[in-house]
């Protein structure tokens, strides 16, 4: 199972976690690179949710789910709430893996108010690692752990059921755009 790339991981259909395979080992500081598809994303102006879960978010009239999105390196991305931002420097956009939500039968990925919806590669394996996906770099830091409102928007346990696969949290670190379908995640170390 092992390659010298350190071990891989497959998805467990029946818990829907990601796993690893073989004995663990170094990390690679060899790029890696993996197939993955887009299939989210997600510019919001406002914070929507705020407050009590009971007392619903807070309308807004306008688009938040995109085809593509423009990032800017150091400020995160263009029309998102989060968009330069001195406390979300490190932070400015998330992401999370479709096969998390799939696994506690959520079907609406917008109601994360995750930027980035990610499939076929365990995100969360991402922490404290530089990475490019579809060409835009990132380095991902702490994770984007779930809250009350994931049982209010998504599913009833789904705030329990996405703990340590909520996805995390990513410093932008080069500009570029980012579009729904296939790509390329390159890991770098």
């Amino acid at each position: 199972m092992e390659d010298g790339n350190g071990p891989k991981a497959r998805l467990n259909e029946k818990t829907g976690s990601w796993e690893t395979c073989g004995k663990p080992g170094p990390r690679t500081v060899d790029p890696v690179e993996h197939e993955v598809e887009i299939v989210g994303l997600l510019a919001s102006p406002l914070h929507r949710y705020q407050g009590r879960p009971k007392d619903g978010p807070v309308p807004f009239d306008g688009p938040e789910s995109r085809e593509s999105v423009t990032i800017k390196a150091g400020k995160g991305i263009v029309g998102d709430r989060f968009f330069n931002q001195q406390a979300h420097r490190l932070q400015s956009v998330t992401i999370i893996a479709i096969e998390s939500l799939e696994a506690i039968g959520a079907t609406e990925w917008a109601k994360t108010r995750r930027n980035i919806v990610l499939r076929g590669y365990p995100v969360d394996e991402l922490r404290g690692v530089t990475f490019s996906l579809g060409g835009v770099r990132f380095t991902g830091h702490r994770p984007a752990n779930p809250c009350a409102w994931m049982d209010e928007q998504l599913a009833p346990g789904a705030f329990a059921g996405l703990r340590t696969k909520g996805g995390i949290r990513l410093e932008t670190l080069s500009d570029g755009f980012l579009s729904r379908g296939k790509t390329t995640l390159l890991v770098e170390h």
